[in-house]
């Protein structure tokens, strides 16, 4: 007699024709697969693509994955990913998070190099923001203390320069001034004032000091030509005009204030 049965070699035939068609569909997706160096894993198939997180949980005192490149110009890893905009907060996960669950560094950034590295957003432009943060703090060796190599306290100097004044008495002193070195009165209503610098491309605003009963009036201040340090001004009363129509020159007080 035989060992099997017609039926019995019908169901071990029909197991091993199962075994066959279910196995590959089994593994289809890539889990459970070991991990092959050099090479793409799970395939290059992409129907054969990992469709669960494949999880690496360590216990040790170091870090539980080292990824590291001995090429003097290959990098350590890359991670690619297709995820929409707003991240976690939107439910679109980022390439990379990086989580303390303790109240550690989340991440740390370290080159030897004279630049720590890039950040590269869209297009670039008002309308991009390389990152954004809760926290209001300073962020110490990131507020920067110079542009264009100057400090803020330079910037405000610098500032200072590009706006000089003068305060000029009727007798022609120069009372206060920023930027100013002397003043001189020629002759009644009109004055000179000297700058350490070239104002000769810069704006005048003058104006005339005294209180209500000074008779103080209009002043106009120009260029003096040959001398692109020197601002000439003249001084008039504010009674109106005399007998020739003309407003008379007359000594006051004036501030004299220069744009450049």
């Amino acid at each position: 007699m035989s060992r099997f049965s017609g039926k019995g070699v019908w169901l071990a035939a029909s197991a091993i024709v199962l075994a066959i068609c279910v196995a590959p569909f089994a593994i289809a997706a890539g889990e459970n697969t070991p991990v092959k160096g050099g090479a793409r894993n799970p395939s290059n198939n992409a129907s054969q693509s990992y469709t669960k997180e494949t999880q690496i949980i360590a216990n040790t005192g170091t870090y539980g994955t080292r990824q590291s490149n001995k090429s003097d110009n290959g990098g350590g890893a890359i991670y690619g990913c297709r995820s929409g905009e707003g991240g976690s907060g939107k439910g679109n996960e980022p390439c990379i998070r990086s989580v303390n669950l303790a109240k550690g560094y989340a991440f740390e950034f370290q080159s030897g190099g004279t630049q720590g590295g890039t950040i590269t957003v869209g297009n670039g432009g008002t309308s991009t923001k390389p990152f954004t943060t809760n926290a209001t703090g300073v962020a110490d060796g990131l507020n920067a203390d110079q542009v264009d190599g100057k400090s803020a306290t330079d910037i405000v100097e610098d500032a200072k320069l590009l706006t000089k004044f003068a305060n000029v008495t009727g007798a022609g002193a120069l009372r206060a001034g920023r930027g100013a070195t002397a003043s001189s009165r020629s002759q009644v209503g009109t004055y000179v004032v000297t700058f350490a610098s070239d104002v000769s491309q810069c704006q005048y605003q003058v104006t005339e000091q005294g209180g209500r009963n000074d008779n103080t009036g209009s002043a106009s201040a120009q260029t003096v030509s040959g001398q692109p340090t020197q601002v000439a001004v003249v001084t008039r009363d504010g009674g109106g005009v005399d007998g020739t129509g003309v407003t008379p020159i007359a000594d006051h007080d004036f501030y004299l204030l220069v744009n450049c």
